[in-house]
């Protein structure tokens, strides 16, 4: 086990000084990790954009930021369905036409072990279309800005990515044969993290230190993620889960990208999270992940084939 660079308690918020000034823009605030995130930024200072699908949950959202920290925060939102590439483009022009900069773009919102196969309306298996495509997008369209303002892009994964094929069905993205919850919610999280690693060799590649770009997973959080898209067992399972000492609080759980966001000097190789039993809980720091994540091969036929499928050809 690797030794915590952040010491026995691990990495904590109490390490970010003040943001004033910092831009952040997060996927999925209305609930959980997001949620938790997001607030943790706005008590230290910083402008906070997030990109949800619900307007009404939205503005529930920021009048609870608001009494909890103050009305002078600077929060808001817009609108974004992750499941909809147009509405993905369309959310991101609306960043692009009213922020100045980006010190990161958090990729926190996710749909999980959705029962029965599903296709977004770009005919796309639905949990790879929203947790891959959904952001390999949004990130495309905002990484100019995010390069000008020297900002990071954050993946918030899943421990899931070890949990079912341990490699790209490509020969069959949308599970059209052998469909289960579990192998295509681990598909896209695997999908995701994949990119991190081969978005990081392409930068390099250009020479490009103005970008970093980090995964991280938030543990076992007790969140509402199940309860969003799960089978009713799925969600009877995890709300017996949320009683086991194995489960941590959904702010804990927003740590590993609050890090991944703010801390200087993070080494963008490795890949953060609860460095606990199986990475459950625990101290946050960077733990291992498996070789099949890095499969060099594999990533940049997954880059071509989701260039492809979301027709937007990154502009490095």
């Amino acid at each position: 086990m690797k030794t915590n660079q952040f010491g026995k308690q691990g990495w904590t918020p109490d390490r970010i000084g003040s943001l004033t000034g910092k831009t952040f823009v997060i996927t999925g605030t209305t609930s959980g990790t997001g949620f938790e995130a997001a607030r943790i930024l706005l008590s230290k200072g910083a402008k906070v954009v997030m990109l949800n699908r619900n307007p009404k949950k939205s503005e529930n959202v920021i009048a609870t930021f608001k009494k909890e920290l103050g009305n002078q925060i600077d929060v808001s939102f817009i609108q974004m369905d992750l499941a909809e590439q147009e509405s993905v483009r369309k959310a991101a022009q609306e960043v692009l036409d009213k922020f100045t900069r980006i010190d990161a773009l958090i990729c926190n919102a996710a749909i999980a072990q959705v029962p029965d196969q599903k296709l977004t309306v770009d005919g796309f298996e639905s949990q790879l279309g929203v947790n891959h495509y959904g952001h390999f997008t949004l990130q495309g369209l905002l990484i100019p800005l995010i390069e000008e303002s020297k900002g990071r892009i954050v993946t918030v994964g899943s421990m899931g990515y070890n949990m079912g094929l341990k490699t790209i069905k490509f020969d069959d993205l949308n599970w059209d044969k052998d469909y289960t919850p579990n192998d295509a919610y681990s598909q896209s999280k695997l999908a995701q993290i994949m990119s991190v690693y081969e978005l990081q060799d392409k930068l390099e590649k250009t020479d490009n230190t103005n970008v970093r770009v980090y995964a991280c997973h938030p543990g076992s959080s007790r969140t509402s993620l199940i309860d969003t898209s799960g089978s009713f067992m799925m969600r009877m399972i995890f709300n017996l889960m949320k009683f086991s000492p194995l489960t941590q609080s959904a702010e804990k759980g927003a740590y590993p990208m609050l890090m991944c966001a703010t801390e200087k000097d993070l080494d963008q190789k490795e890949f953060f999270g609860p460095t606990g039993f199986n990475n459950f809980k625990g101290p946050v720091g960077a733990h291992k992940l498996e070789a099949h994540a890095k499969d060099k091969v594999v990533a940049e036929k997954l880059w071509e084939v989701s260039e492809k499928a979301t027709n937007l050809k990154w502009n490095f």
